[in-house]
């Protein structure tokens, strides 16, 4: 449906019930901005209720109380250190998830800007700087955490939602005040925010002829240019928005080191650093030599999930090289050790007669 034709239909309902000539046409003033930006239409909480189909109550509890629809877990990092994820509990991912599709997935965020899109693949962060002279890698220090309830807000008032919608809105995404690392609007919403910052230091690399890519908190960038400079205008830039460069995660890489980006080598061809790839070469030479279970037991691995996790590692590494031989042919191995166990899972819960 265009605009035109929900004029009609408004207008048309709106006389039936009796709503003054001025009430339609500040509804209709409203709608129109919205429909102009391709996004849903929502006047109050009621009508945002029957949008997501969840009950007034239900929303303004979970706008008020986010504490109550979480539940948090730690993650392990690289360097030993943990990450708290606070993730929705499914009622509110429902909600959130239709917040994702239906209005930020129509708001376009920067070229520059590589993860969280849908449908594209980590190798768009990694052909732009492949054999370069200087591969220079940032990141941005707590990333999420540092982008607070105004900025989101922001977000849904420029699409051209009223105060009261645009605060219902960032409340269903916010926990605490920032950004929750867990929920599926966080990503998308991080991009929109950092738009404008993105723009600002592609402008700066255009002029200098730097290539330029941001995948989620890390940037990079490549060719031959002055990297003090560089440093000082982007951390400028990002500190306008309240962020911070992590000075430990700083990296200037030259062609006659390994060049990396968001771990991957990108050199010559993209490639998955050496020691992962060794890694799992090891754990697939004790599999196919000793068997599945007995390399699980030696290693005293109890991860429930061991084998799928062993072949998403694999498949990651197929994504950035699909013609590796050696890797299909793990691939081939343990997806005939999945369905071994699958069907040793079924045989099990068949009920003897």
């Amino acid at each position: 449906m265009d605009f035109i034709q929900y004029k009609e239909t408004f207008s048309h309902d709106a006389q039936k019930k009796g709503y003054l000539e001025q009430n339609i046409k500040r509804c209709l003033d409203y709608a129109e901005v919205l429909f102009a930006h391709d996004v849903p239409v929502i006047y109050n909480l009621t009508h945002l209720s029957l949008l997501v189909g969840y009950k007034k109550e239900f929303l303004k509890k979970a706008a008020l109380y986010p504490k109550r629809y979480y539940r948090d877990f730690e993650l392990l990092k690289k360097n030993g250190s943990k990450r708290l994820i606070s993730e929705p509990l499914p009622s509110l991912k429902e909600i959130q998830i239709w917040i994702l599709r239906n209005i930020l997935y129509k708001v376009p965020i920067s070229p520059f800007a590589k993860a969280y899109k849908p449908n594209i693949s980590i190798l768009e962060n990694l052909k732009f700087h492949k054999n370069q002279p200087k591969v220079f890698t940032l990141d941005l220090e707590h990333f999420f955490p540092s982008i607070g309830f105004d900025v989101v807000e922001k977000e849904f008032l420029e699409l051209g939602y009223s105060k009261m919608i645009s605060k219902l809105l960032s409340k269903l995404c916010i926990r605490d005040g920032s950004l929750p690392q867990g929920a599926p609007t966080s990503p998308y919403l991080s991009n929109l925010i950092f738009k404008k910052a993105d723009a600002v230091i592609s402008d700066y690399c255009k002029q200098h002829k730097i290539r330029y890519t941001r995948y989620a908190d890390d940037l990079s960038f490549s060719g031959d240019f002055d990297e003090n400079k560089l440093l000082h205008k982007v951390t400028e830039t990002v500190g306008k928005l309240n962020l911070r460069i992590n000075k430990n995660k700083t990296k200037l890489m030259t062609p006659n080191t390994r060049q990396t980006v968001t771990g991957i080598v990108v050199n010559e061809k993209p490639q998955v650093v050496f020691h992962k790839r060794n890694e799992l070469r090891q754990a697939m030479y004790y599999i196919t030599k000793f068997g599945f279970e007995e390399h699980r037991e030696y290693k005293e691995i109890d991860q429930k999930n061991y084998l799928e996790h062993l072949l998403g590692k694999i498949n990651f590494v197929l994504q950035i090289n699909p013609k590796d031989a050696e890797f299909i042919g793990y691939k081939t191995i343990l997806i005939a050790l999945k369905k071994k166990q699958d069907l040793k899972t079924m045989e099990d819960k068949l009920i003897p007669i």
